[in-house]
């Protein structure tokens, strides 16, 4: 007969239930469950060894008398917390030695699927150019934001991000002097662009080099989906041939620079090794859930994606703002957004086939609650990205499980 134990417990009791073990004279056969989840029902239930309990959430176990937290039991190297796959968190952390908060920014762009050059009305699901920023000059934007960061975290610096529309789409010299103005501000650690690959002119680009060589620099291109039916469904207006030559292009601008500049060492000097970390980023941005598409046109984009070998890369659910295209669909039933449980195995799938040096920025994205129609799920990011991990954790995977070169 073998004999199990559930403790109904916190992180707090940790060494406490390390030390009463050790002191016994014969370790049973357990597996020792510590959760802040545990439910009241499975408080002293009888376990066998190696049982997985429903609805128990673990966060340590214990197997052969050794207590065990899924940290420490986390395959993926470039993580210290249960999460298998590499957050923006930890890696701004350890290159930078401390929390680095992002400051959206807004500097009056648009896009060419706005203004006419490559078509109208914008993406489906676009509301305000997904502009978070609070202020008139980019000067109160940066204080404003920078305020609202101190109050959450104790930061080690900023990151001023080029956030609403397209940031790369307007008068080169304009743009430039922008960037410039954000890079010498006090305690920035790097600048962070969200653009289109179509979208970057040979003269800007010049820009974004020299850009880079003052400071660390990541420009992230949206893709949303390598599906051209899904772009044209969207109103992308371009298609995935059309991505994957401007990103090559910026691509080949930005390997110069890391050529000339050495790789960033970690914030403790020591090397992690298959890590880079580069004066000149890119990222992909993709979204899940777009209408017309399903699982495997979503792992298709991953697929795509990760054969790009971005320096990051971010995955947004597809939200419902009032408002907008999208809106008119799903009011006339003809979009139903995706559940939980199909978004968390679908991410969980992309993150297996992503690069395993990629950073991934978001598993999910941000959506005012007084404008999101559906799903209305996402309000709650927590509880997406803890299934996301719970995920992971049940098939014993992690990022770039599945990657082929």
């Amino acid at each position: 007969m073998e004999l199990g134990f559930v403790f109904k417990s916190g992180a707090k009791n940790f060494e406490k239930i390390r030390n009463l073990f050790s002191t016994y004279p014969i370790m049973p056969d357990i597996i020792l469950l510590v959760s802040l989840e545990v439910p009241r029902a499975c408080a002293g239930e009888q376990a066998k060894s190696g049982d997985r309990l429903p609805e128990i959430s673990s966060k340590y176990f214990m197997t052969m008398g050794v207590l065990v937290t899924q940290r420490e039991s986390n395959p993926y190297p470039y993580s210290d917390s249960n999460k298998r796959y590499m957050t923006y968190d930890w890696y701004m952390k350890r290159r930078f030695g401390g929390k680095a908060a992002r400051i959206a920014l807004d500097i009056g762009c648009t896009c060419p699927n706005i203004d006419g050059t490559r078509g109208t009305g914008g993406c489906i699901f676009c509301k305000n150019g997904s502009s978070s920023a609070m202020g008139e000059s980019l000067d109160e934007q940066f204080e404003h934001g920078k305020d609202i960061a101190r109050r959450k975290w104790k930061v080690a610096g900023f990151v001023p991000y080029f956030q609403a529309h397209t940031n790369t789409w307007g008068d080169p010299a304009l743009l430039s002097a922008a960037y410039n103005h954000a890079a010498v501000w006090k305690d920035v650690l790097m600048i962070a662009l969200a653009t289109r690959p179509d979208s970057i002119s040979e003269e800007l680009t010049g820009s974004l080099v020299r850009l880079a060589r003052k400071v660390p620099l990541i420009v992230e291109f949206g893709l949303q989906t390598s599906n051209d039916k899904t772009a044209a469904r969207i109103n992308r207006c371009h298609t995935w041939a059309e991505f994957c030559a401007g990103y090559e292009k910026l691509r080949a601008a930005a390997d110069k620079v890391n050529a000339e500049c050495r790789d960033e060492l970690p914030a403790d000097g020591r090397e992690i090794p298959g890590l880079r970390m580069k004066r000149f980023q890119i990222g992909v941005h993709l979204i899940d859930g777009l209408p017309g598409e399903d699982a495997e046109d979503m792992l298709r984009t991953a697929r795509d994606t990760a054969a790009l070998r971005p320096d990051m890369v971010k995955i947004h659910l597809l939200h419902v703002l009032e408002g907008t295209q999208l809106a008119k669909l799903y009011e006339s039933g003809d979009y139903e957004p995706m559940s939980r449980e199909d978004y968390v195995r679908v991410v969980a799938d992309q993150l297996e086939l992503l690069p395993p040096d990629a950073v991934i920025g978001r598993v999910t994205g941000d959506a005012a609650e007084n404008e999101l129609l559906a799903p209305d799920w996402c309000v709650k990011k927590t509880i997406v990205a803890n299934e996301i991990d719970k995920e992971l954790y049940r098939r014993n995977s992690w990022q770039g499980r599945r990657f082929c070169i």
